[in-house]
C-alpha cells in the first residue's frame, strides 16, 4: 500500500452509479493508493450538500451541476467546490405511473423507450388535460440543479411542454420516487436507476425514455470536492482520481456484474435486490410492454472516456441554467463554471497510469452519432455517441448563439 496518510470522508446515495466509489473502497484500490476511504449513505442531494458545506465530507458522489450552482452561489450553504473527475455517464430513467401510461397509450404505439415519440405522446396528454380543465402533472426531480432537471427539461420543453406552465416539477429524494408516484404523489419522476427499475417492479410505474435517449452518454455523477481541502490535499485528491478511476474500470468489466450487483444490493449501499440491480448493470432496462430491450450509451463506468472531466459538460449545464432562469450568462459565470472542472487536475492523477486521454479539455457536444476514434497523447482514443435525440449541437464557445436557438 502506498503512503499517502489520506482520510478521506465521503458522501452517496444509494444509486448504481455510486458504484466506483463503493468498489474503491471493497475491492482495495483505495488502500492500493493509501487512501483510507470512510463512505456515509445518505437520503438527499440536500444532505450531501450540506455535509459538505460543514465539513463533515471532504469529497462526494454529487449531481454533475451542483459543483457548478455551488460556486456561482446559488442555493442555501454554497461552498467552493472542484470537479477532478467524473463518476460515468448515464443511469437515469423516466417513469411515468400506471395512470399517466394509460393515458400515453393513446399516443405511444412502440415499446422502445423513443425520446422523440414519447414528448409527443405526452404533449398530446398534456393538451387533453388542459382542455378538460385537469391539473397539471406532477413530475418529480431528485434536485433543482441537477442533470435530472435539464434533462427533463430539455425534453419537455422539445415537446412545447414547459415546465412551471404545463408542468410543475416537484423535488423528491431518490429512493423516495417508487412511494411517490405509487402514492399519486407524483405523476412521473427523472431519478437514477434502480430507482425507475423499482416503480416498475411493484407495479405502480412504467419507464418512458431514458437519459440515453435523451443524450447518448450524457453526464451524470461527479466527484465533488471541497475546494479549500482540494487545495492542501493535492496528493490525496490525486490517489483518490486514480482509485477510482481503477474501481471505475472494474466496474465496467461484463464478468464483474454478478460481483458488483451483489455488492450494490448490501444494505449499507443500494439496498435492493440483485434482481433489480443487475438490469441495469447489464444495461437493459423493463418497458410499458413488460419486456427488457438493451440501451446503447445507457451506463459507462470508465469507457469513452466517462470519468473525464469535460468543461463543454460543466457549461451545457450553464446554460441550462441559464436558460430557466436559475443564473445569468455573462462572462464571469462562464469563466466560474468552466473553472469548476478541472480536467488539469485528472490529467496530472492518472498519468502514470499511462491512459488514453483527450487532447481537448471541451468538446462540441452532440456531434458524435457513432462511436468515434480520436486523437490522444498516446496513440488513439475512442469516445462513444454523444448526440441529442433533437438533432442539436452544444459549441461551448458559442453559447449564447446556443440559447438563442431555442424557441
Amino acid at each position: 500500500m502506498k503512503n499517502t496518510g489520506c482520510e478521506i470522508r465521503a458522501g452517496f446515495i444509494p444509486l448504481i452509479d455510486c458504484a466506483p466509489l463503493v468498489v474503491a473502497l471493497e475491492r482495495g484500490f483505495a488502500e492500493a493508493e493509501g487512501v483510507c476511504l470512510t463512505l456515509s449513505r445518505e437520503t438527499s442531494w440536500a444532505t450531501i450538500r450540506d455535509k459538505l458545506a460543514v465539513s463533515q465530507f471532504d469529497i462526494a458522489h454529487v449531481l454533475a451541476p451542483m459543483p457548478v450552482a455551488a460556486n456561482l452561489g446559488l442555493g442555501p450553504l454554497p461552498t467552493p467546490m472542484i470537479v477532478p473527475m467524473a463518476l460515468g455517464t448515464g443511469a437515469n430513467s423516466i417513469t411515468v405511473s400506471v395512470e399517466l401510461w394509460g393515458e400515453l397509450q393513446a399516443y405511444i404505439k412502440e415499446n422502445d423507450f423513443s425520446a422523440l415519440s414519447a414528448v409527443e405522446g405526452l404533449a398530446q396528454a398534456v393538451r387533453k388535460r388542459c382542455e378538460k380543465g385537469q391539473r397539471l402533472l406532477q413530475l418529480g426531480i431528485v434536485h433543482p440543479y441537477s442533470s435530472h432537471h435539464y434533462q427533463l427539461a430539455y425534453w419537455l420543453a422539445s415537446g412545447g411542454i414547459v415546465p412551471g406552465r404545463d408542468v410543475d416539477l416537484v423535488v423528491v429524494p431518490p429512493s423516495l420516487m417508487p412511494a411517490a408516484i405509487a402514492s399519486g404523489h407524483i405523476d412521473g419522476f427523472c431519478a437514477g436507476e434502480p430507482w425507475g427499475t423499482v416503480a416498475s417492479s411493484k407495479s405502480c410505474g412504467v419507464i418512458l425514455t431514458t437519459n440515453a435517449h435523451i443524450w447518448r452518454n450524457s453526464p451524470e455523477k461527479v466527484l465533488g470536492v471541497r475546494e479549500a481541502w482540494a487545495n492542501r490535499n493535492s496528493e490525496c485528491v490525486a490517489a483518490l482520481v486514480r482509485a477510482i478511476l481503477k474501481a471505475a474500470q472494474w466496474c465496467d468489466e461484463p464478468e464483474n456484474q454478478n460481483d458488483l450487483a451483489a455488492l450494490l444490493a448490501r444494505d449499507d449501499y443500494v439496498g435492493k435486490s440483485i434482481d433489480l440491480i443487475h438490469p441495469c448493470l447489464a444495461r437493459r432496462l423493463k418497458s410499458g410492454d413488460g419486456t427488457l430491450h438493451p440501451i446503447d450509451g445507457f451506463l459507462n463506468f470508465a469507457s469513452n472516456a466517462a470519468t473525464f472531466p469535460w468543461t463543454s459538460h460543466a457549461l451545457w449545464f450553464l446554460s441550462q441554467m441559464a436558460r430557466w432562469g436559475q443564473a445569468e450568462l455573462t462572462s464571469e459565470t462562464i469563466d466560474v463554471a468552466r473553472t469548476t472542472y478541472r480536467p488539469d487536475i485528472y490529467r496530472t492523477a492518472v498519468a502514470p497510469l499511462g491512459i488514453e486521454l483527450p487532447p481537448a479539455n471541451s468538446k462540441l457536444e452532440g456531434a458524435l452519432t457513432a462511436e468515434t476514434l480520436t486523437g490522444s497523447p498516446t496513440g488513439r482514443l475512442q469516445l462513444g455517441p454523444d448526440n441529442f435525440f433533437d438533432g442539436m449541437t452544444f459549441d461551448p464557445d458559442r453559447i449564447e448563439d446556443y440559447l438563442a436557438g431555442f424557441k
